[in-house]
């Protein structure tokens, strides 16, 4: 038999790095809420077609990495390899077109077949943020600045750099687009085998080609602010003045982009090299084709998404649980009283721990293993006096006190 073990890819999750990954998605949560997003959970598995008409027939995501099985009727299905997906679908199914904008937030888990490494596994969890129905450049710098907020509250602000480009209008980019596949025609016999097919189908497609000889000819490619039109260029200026304003510093990077016809203007990453290699740990932009290629209306969007565990791994300060509170009877007839008392502190907001056997030392000793900060002993002689002995575990000081004005004490 094989040894137990989880699915390659995959991992437990608990102690210190869980308790870390819950930070990020409180933290998360809380900033999000500040700027008026609500959260939405959609369902872990979709129509095959919600996540192929949204990230396009070729891409690594679609050809290479998604988890799809067919049902028992038939139907295929796959698993979420991220977030925006889901939450168009439901914008569109549940109607929420009659009340814009629309702001969401998720946090779950994301499943993708690629090779792991530090901080990227085949389960994930990603936190994420949809902006719905607003067209301004006030939504892009509100969307962005909310993003360098939450990763300042998580104590990375001086470790990230805000790279961000423009992708401009449809007129932009299709100018841009007839400019790229021109070079990528003049270097056909550098490309890859799959960017020679994306070149046919999706030729924007080849800009996010991890394969080295894809790279080395991108590298030479035209650059979308050349192609941009007026209204596209008024519109990024007003995106970054609006990050002065706000003292938002950034870098514009003239290589970032996204492969996708829905794209348009702002596109931004926050990256890091505290991973080792410059690596994004949050990255965003403005979809405003994207809800009617999905068959939903013309509605403009923005959003950024971030992975979890790849955050969490940046957090340097242990994330601790408060202190304990060791509740220890003394002698049998003080058991069922310790679990009155325990029960009790608890409702009153404390966090306590109970041996559930063992002598006096032995317990004394599971509560300083349990890092508690006092201990509560009970006896039977204190107990007939209505009394119990507090004790202060960091300095071994204590004193008896009467049970009725334990809390008061505590607090």
């Amino acid at each position: 038999m094989n040894k137990v073990q989880c699915v390659r890819g995959t991992y437990d999750l608990y102690g210190e790095a869980k308790r870390k990954t819950k930070k990020v998605i409180s933290v998360g949560g809380s900033i999000v809420e500040k700027y008026g997003f609500e959260e939405i959970e959609t369902p872990v598995f979709e129509f095959t077609e919600v996540f192929s008409r949204n990230l396009g027939d070729t891409s690594d995501i679609v050809t290479k990495e998604m988890y799809c099985f067919e049902d028992r009727g038939g139907e295929s299905l796959t698993l979420r390899p991220e977030g925006t997906a889901g939450v168009v679908r439901a914008f569109i199914s549940e109607g929420m077109q009659q009340n814009l904008p629309v702001k969401l937030y998720y946090a779950g888990p994301m499943f993708r077949y690629e090779r792991p490494q530090k901080g990227r596994q085949r389960q994930f969890t990603q936190f994420g943020v949809e902006l719905l129905g607003v067209e301004t450049p006030q939504a892009d710098i509100e969307i962005i600045a909310m993003a360098y907020e939450f990763i300042e509250n998580l104590g990375l602000g001086g470790t990230i750099t805000v790279e961000i480009n423009s992708l401009g209008d449809k007129e932009s980019r299709d100018a841009y687009r007839e400019k790229l596949v021109a070079y990528l025609r003049a270097n056909y016999d550098r490309l890859s085998e799959d960017s020679k097919n994306r070149l046919e189908k999706n030729p924007l497609r080849v800009l996010d080609s991890k394969e080295e000889c894809d790279k080395e000819v991108v590298a030479g490619a035209p650059l979308y602010q050349d192609s941009l039109n007026e209204a596209s260029k008024s519109f990024f200026e007003a995106v970054l003045r609006g990050l002065d304003n706000l003292g938002i510093k950034y870098h514009v990077n003239n290589r970032l982009v996204r492969g996708l016809d829905y794209y348009s203007h702002t596109v931004f990453e926050l990256t890091t090299d505290k991973l080792g290699a410059q690596g994004t740990v949050l990255a965003g932009g403005r979809y405003d084709g994207l809800v009617e290629q999905m068959g939903g209306g013309k509605v403009p969007g923005i959003g950024w998404a971030c992975g979890v565990e790849r955050l969490a791994m940046l957090l340097d300060e242990d994330v601790s649980l408060p202190r304990p509170i060791a509740v220890i009877p003394v002698g049998g007839e003080a058991d069922a009283k310790a679990l009155e008392i325990a029960y009790q502190l608890r409702k009153a907001g404390f966090r306590v721990d109970q041996a559930y056997g063992g002598n006096l030392k032995k317990r004394m000793m599971k509560a300083n293993k349990a890092n508690a900060a006092k201990a509560v002993i009970i006896g039977t002689d204190e107990l007939a006096e209505g009394n119990v002995t507090l004790r202060d575990l960091d300095c071994g000081e204590q004193q008896i006190i009467p049970l009725d004005r334990l809390i008061e004490r505590l607090k």
